[in-house]
């Protein structure tokens, strides 16, 4: 069953006050990882109160990766859907992590989303994998598509045909990313006309808008940036085919005044009905573009396509947070920007979680860290990696300012206390480090 959601925004701590006070809100999107069950931002109590529909979006379940989704994060979900009184939750068609037994290499983070290649493996394992989600959730899923700087060798299918088959085989939902979709023409080449063409209209359960910004050459959905003229364009067109659901404006950094925020929604909403009243005049349109039906495909998911996807998810992984070789095929420069771009990423969101590093370390916070990057990929998320980081400056004798690196060893220290692991040699490092560091 649709919900039909109406005009919505992003819920961020930076704007709550904003949106509380914004008119024509009917919903709002939370950042599933951000929102605690049993402590939820005062802000959203008070909105779903006045009747706001409250939508979880999760980011690190990793749905397109080689493994199963982890039963703990999916129960994580599951939590915040229940709390929330969430009608449906959203995730990506994306991985966010690679290696471990499938591969018999190290696990490691890539602290974004990644895109998947639009193969026959990768399709299995993906829909194999919202099964399981759709199976732990207590309310119906919808996953994105994502934006990408670089694109997989050897593609058999479109991004429409690719997300035309995914809903088809397990009946999940779509969000639908308008700019994601502009994202990948300037990056990629692809059409979005032709993607939208391909999907399954009927499966949309919402749109996202969203503002980028070019640079190096390739587009970056930054999510820090106004809307432009070619996304809302996309949604006219996505609005002539089909009447959207809900549509939600993102933002996640750079936060303009209130009255900006208002002006892009009313730019929104003006793009959508302007695709509705295009809509008949696309009717003969729609039909001739139309998917042809496909014959219903073999469940489930042999384990080697898991191993083939693994092995391919690792290397490029690697290629791009641990300095190993670009596995043939792909293109070495976009590579490489997506390489850089994951390394700021990271620099930006240890930030977030460690506020104090910024203030302790000064101007040099950000040089430091990005060499500290370069040579350490991340394993675990980024709280661990925020302690990793000044470990790594501690032992190597920095800052040189004697003050600053006290004030830093009692950072680390107290963050840093002893905890039950299962991993008995990390549990002699760590001891070991603190000797170390207490010595000093």
């Amino acid at each position: 069953m649709t919900v039909r959601l109406g005009t919505g925004i992003g819920w961020r701590p930076e704007i709550a006050e904003a949106v509380e006070g914004m008119a024509g809100i009917d919903w709002v999107e939370v950042v599933a990882e951000n929102v605690c069950p049993g402590h939820l931002p005062e802000s959203l109590l008070r909105l779903r109160e006045r009747g706001v529909t409250v939508v979880p979006h999760g980011v690190g379940l990793g749905l397109g990766g080689a493994e199963r989704p982890d039963a703990g994060r999916l129960e994580a979900l599951a939590e915040r859907a229940t709390a929330l009184g969430a009608p449906l939750v959203t995730e990506h068609i994306a991985f966010v992590r690679a290696g471990g037994p499938l591969s018999a290499s190290p696990r490691l983070e890539a602290g974004h989303l990644l895109p998947v290649p639009r193969t026959r493996d990768a399709l299995d394992v993906l829909c194999e994998n919202v099964r399981i989600a759709q199976d732990a959730l207590p309310v119906p899923l919808a996953v994105e598509n994502i934006a990408a700087l670089f694109s997989w060798p050897g593609e058999e299918m479109t991004e429409g045909q690719f997300l035309y088959e995914l809903a088809d085989r397990t009946g999940v939902r779509l969000l639908v990313d308008v700019a994601n979709l502009h994202t990948n023409h300037v990056n990629r080449g692809e059409d979005p006309a032709r993607a939208l063409a391909e999907l399954p209209l009927e499966a949309v359960a919402y749109v996202h808008v969203a503002g980028g910004v070019e640079r190096d050459g390739v587009w970056h959905d930054s999510h820090a940036h106004p809307v432009p003229r070619p996304v809302l364009d996309i949604l006219t067109d996505l609005a002539s085919r089909v009447s959207p659901p809900g549509v939600l404006l993102e933002r996640d950094e750079n936060f303009p005044e209130p009255a900006d925020l208002r002006d892009e929604l009313d730019a929104i909403q003006a793009a959508v009905a302007k695709g509705a009243a295009e809509a008949g005049a696309e009717e003969e349109v729609r039909s001739a573009a139309a998917p042809a039906a496909r014959a219903e495909p073999e469940e489930g998911c042999p384990e080697p396509a898991r191993q083939r996807l693994a092995l391919a998810q690792t290397a490029v992984l690697s290629a791009l947070v641990a300095g190993t070789p670009v596995p043939e095929g792909f293109d070495r420069g976009r590579m490489a920007v997506q390489a850089r771009a994951l390394t700021a990423k990271r620099a930006d969101v240890v930030a977030k979680v460690a506020p104090e590093l910024p203030v302790l370390l000064g101007e040099g916070y950000r040089s430091a860290f990005l060499a500290y990057a370069q040579s350490r990929p991340m394993t675990e998320g980024y709280r661990r990696d925020a302690l990793d980081f000044v470990e790594q400056l501690l032992l190597a004798g920095r800052p040189e300012d004697g003050r600053m690196r006290r004030e830093l060893r009692e950072w680390w220290l107290e963050r840093s206390g002893p905890k039950p692991r299962s991993h008995r040699p990390a549990v002699r490092l760590a001891r070991a480090t603190r000797r170390v560091l207490l010595r000093r």
